[in-house]
C-alpha cells in the first residue's frame, strides 16, 4: 500500500503572480477595466455578465473566483434558484434568452469546444445579442478566463 504524505504548506509554495510583477497585474486589471466598459457601453446587465462569470469559474475549478463572482451575481440580482442549477442550465429552464447566449459564450470559450460545436455555439450567440453584445461577451469571457488562471497558478485562497 502506497502512503501519500501530507502535502506541505500551500502558503509555503504559493507564489502570488499579482504580487510578483505589478506592471502585469496593473495591465490585466487595465484590461478587465476596458472589458467591464464594453459590457457597461453594450447594455449588457451586470447580472448576466456574472453570471457567465460564475459559469467560467465552475469548469476551469477556480474556487476563489468561484466565491468572489458568485457573490457578485447575487449582489446583481441572480436568483440563488439560478446559481444553483447552473452546471444543468441547458436542462433547467430557468434562463432568460439573454442569459442563455451568456452561458453559450462563456462555455464556447471556455472549453474550446471542437471547430462544429464552437462555431454553432457562437454563431447562436452572436445572432441573439448583436455584434456589440457578443463582442463585449466574448471579451469578458477571455477575461474572466485569464482571472481564473491567475488565481489557480497564484493558489489565491477563499477567505473566510
Amino acid at each position: 500500500m502506497t502512503h501519500n504524505p501530507a502535502p506541505e504548506s500551500d502558503e509555503a509554495h504559493a507564489f502570488y503572480l499579482d504580487k510578483s510583477d505589478p506592471a502585469a497585474w496593473k495591465a490585466i486589471n487595465a484590461f478587465a477595466l476596458a472589458v467591464r466598459k464594453a459590457t457597461d457601453d453594450a447594455g449588457l446587465p451586470r447580472d448576466v455578465v456574472e453570471l457567465a462569470a460564475v459559469r467560467i469559474s465552475q469548469i476551469n475549478g477556480c474556487a476563489y473566483c468561484l466565491d468572489l463572482h458568485g457573490r457578485l451575481a447575487a449582489e446583481a440580482g441572480v436568483s440563488a434558484r439560478k446559481l444553483n442549477v447552473l452546471p444543468a442550465w441547458r436542462e433547467a429552464g430557468v434562463y432568460t434568452v439573454l442569459e442563455r447566449a451568456a452561458l453559450d459564450i462563456a462555455e464556447a470559450v471556455t472549453l474550446l469546444p471542437e471547430d462544429e460545436e464552437r462555431i454553432a455555439a457562437l454563431s447562436r450567440a452572436r445572432a441573439e445579442l448583436g455584434d456589440a453584445r457578443y463582442s463585449a461577451l466574448s471579451w469578458a469571457a477571455i477575461s474572466m478566463n485569464a482571472f481564473n488562471r491567475l488565481s489557480i497558478v497564484s493558489r489565491h485562497k477563499v477567505t473566510p
